[in-house]
């Protein structure tokens, strides 16, 4: 098969990953294998690329948003031929405390697909029987990829961020993920004040239905009640601090930040204001966030690349040069 192989993390500009033809993953006990029709492009895919996120392993198949059919493996709930879908977590030891307590996704040793394990930037991808899920029959491949982490996510964070029907949400940053919050956001009747830099994505912003838009260095007009920080910026983090009322949260989307820079904590985080982290997803999140999905229509904007230009991909998110998500397809 064809895949994207990252040997050394580097600079996403000097292209890391290669295409090579390489052996079919064999099939393991408790997996299943997938004929990959798409894999979504994450900014996480960007943090292990260009080696922000430690290297686990050599020779790594990044990608962790895959949608694809099962070609062997098959179980009583997913038969062969079933349309399935693939996140970031892509399995948990399910013996830890975390585990125990039902917080699958802070597990002490679990499998990251396209991290500690080989993803779907590949025309082929294994995974874990257990780990895969159902995908609304709506939603066309190229349009299930990005639900996958940066849709899931994106509602955990909601969700970590205690959003509530009605209030005042704003979003700092508006790439894969927001464009897809929003949607789950306008559904809750919320307000949606979006803080983000480029034109195209505030335009966009102001096409999904948010009440306000502004560049990262303006302020919403109101104070806010939730906000969730998309950029892996701590100057961000302080922006959407300073958007908040007495007893507000900001939710933090980002498995890496540069820095958080100093700050006056009377003025930014007195009052009983929350900064929270949001780490990775459970299947509740997905299965939740899925059944959402199809029931409000939801329709990411996308820009297809193929497989062989998987390096470009990653560049346009890093450069923010595209709106919505970034999907390759294998063929």
């Amino acid at each position: 098969m064809k895949a994207a192989i990252l040997n050394s993390p580097q600079d996403v500009l000097k292209h890391p990953l290669q295409i090579f033809d390489v052996p079919r993953p064999e099939l393991a006990p408790g997996h299943v294998l997938l004929r990959v029709r798409a894999c979504g492009v994450c900014r996480t895919d960007l943090h292990i690329v260009e080696g922000e996120l430690r290297p686990r392993r050599r020779d790594l198949i990044p990608g962790h948003q895959i949608v694809g059919d099962i070609i062997d493996g098959a179980t009583a709930q997913f038969p062969i031929g079933t349309r399935v879908g693939v996140s970031w977590i892509g399995g948990i030891d399910g013996t830890c405390w975390y585990c125990k307590k039902n917080l699958e996704n802070l597990c002490d040793a679990p499998v990251f697909t396209g991290y500690t394990v080989n993803g779907g930037y590949a025309e082929y991808a294994l995974a874990r029987s257990d780990f895969v899920f159902a995908l609304p029959s709506t939603l066309d491949d190229l349009q299930a990829a990005p639900l996958l982490c940066a849709g899931i996510i994106g509602f955990r964070s909601l969700r970590v961020a205690g959003v509530e029907e009605g209030e005042r949400v704003g979003l700092f940053g508006f790439g894969a993920s927001a464009h897809l919050a929003i949607a789950v956001l306008r559904a809750w009747k919320c307000e949606v004040y979006v803080s983000t830099r480029g034109d195209s994505h505030r335009q966009l912003a102001r096409s999904l239905g948010a009440t306000w838009v502004g560049t990262e260095l303006d302020k919403p007009p109101v104070e806010l009640d939730r906000a969730v920080t998309f950029a892996p910026s701590g100057d961000v983090v302080i922006a959407a601090l300073a958007s908040l009322r007495k007893g507000g949260v900001v939710a933090i989307n980002a498995i890496h930040l540069d820095r958080i820079p100093e700050f006056n904590y009377d003025r930014l985080l007195w009052g009983e204001r929350q900064l929270r982290s949001v780490a990775n997803m459970t299947r509740s999140d997905a299965r939740d966030f899925l059944q959402i999905a199809a029931a409000i229509n939801l329709r990411p904007k996308i820009t297809v690349f193929p497989l062989d230009q998987a390096n470009e991909a990653l560049a346009a998110v890093k450069s923010d040069s595209i709106d919505g998500a970034a999907v390759i397809q294998p063929t």
